[in-house]
């Protein structure tokens, strides 16, 4: 299978500190990876070192099949890149325009190139406006901009919607997932869990530099998937609870003094379950319907609410 990025036992130190620590990444085309991490995780070092800004202390990262190596220059698939990290690190006095058409000369591509991004990105009101009196927002934007003009086959990202308003997020949203269903990889790191939950096809959660999830889309859309969810008395009647379920066809994993059923039967009808155990002589002591969400499962992984 091709893949777009690669990394192989990635890991970076400063001193004592390991910021990333032995991480495994493989993105195949066409694919939206969401990047998730609490502050201080190591998302923003992992992507300098995606792009080469940065050594590795040890691993290694290829895109495109390419090895990126910070020491090789030019070494690097960096034409079929485009990237918005640490902000879109404008010049204050210079326009939109002038960022777009600096960017297209750099990029050897054509200055018509500018006119699509510009209008992906909704930027012809401030072409002609210097990027120190552009709001936070709207920089966001061009620096998107800046990362497109080239049409990149690799898109890396960190926190492209800083800045923007809700409706913003929306447009962004809708580009990205637009561009990944179009052939581009996309890779974004972001703080903004319930946005990668709503475009995301694989999402991949660090936490103290290291990786302690993975979730495919089809993992996703089981996170939103209401379950039943029965306490027992001790572990040995959840373990009889289970089989005498068992016995009338309702399928039950249990875990230390709970059940835990995902079939449409249960779930819609919790009555009858209490019933079958109540019959069975291991009557529940509590029972919810539950649905968890993305952002449930990442404070799940990454320690709870501190």
């Amino acid at each position: 299978m091709t893949v777009s990025i690669t990394a192989t036992g990635l890991t970076r130190r400063f001193g004592d500190l390991t910021a990333v620590d032995a991480v495994d990444l493989s993105i195949a085309p066409g694919t939206l990876y969401g990047f998730l991490g609490r502050n201080g995780a190591g998302k923003t070092t992992l992507i300098r070192m995606l792009l080469g800004l940065i050594r590795p202390t040890a691993g290694e990262v290829s895109i495109l099949g390419r090895v990126v190596d910070s020491r090789g220059g030019l070494a690097g698939p960096w034409a079929d890149v485009g990237y918005l990290v640490d902000g879109p690190g404008l010049y204050p006095d210079l326009t939109a325009r002038d960022h777009l058409h600096m960017a297209a000369a750099y990029r050897q591509v054509p200055r018509a190139a500018c006119d699509e991004v510009v209008e992906r990105l909704a930027l012809g009101r401030y072409l002609d406006v210097r990027a120190r009196a552009l709001s936070q927002g709207n920089g966001q934007r061009l620096g998107l901009a800046l990362a497109l003009v080239h049409r990149p086959k690799v898109l890396i990202l960190d926190e492209p919607t800083n800045g923007m308003d809700p409706a913003g997020m929306v447009e962004i949203r809708g580009l990205l997932r637009g561009l990944a269903d179009d052939g581009t990889t996309v890779f974004m790191s972001t703080h903004i869990v319930s946005e990668v939950e709503r475009m995301a096809d694989e999402v991949g959660i660090i936490h103290d530099g290291r990786m302690v999830d993975r979730l495919s889309r089809s993992r996703l859309a089981s996170l939103g998937r209401p379950r039943l969810v029965v306490t027992l008395a001790s572990p040995e009647s959840a373990r009889q609870a289970a089989a005498a379920l068992s016995a009338q066809g309702i399928a039950a994993t249990d875990a230390d003094r709970t059940l835990t059923m995902t079939d449409p039967g249960s779930v819609e009808r919790p009555e009858e379950v209490a019933r079958l155990l109540v019959g069975a002589d291991c009557p529940p002591r509590a029972m919810a319907v539950v649905s968890d969400s993305l952002e449930t499962h990442f404070l799940e992984v990454t320690g709870g609410v501190r």
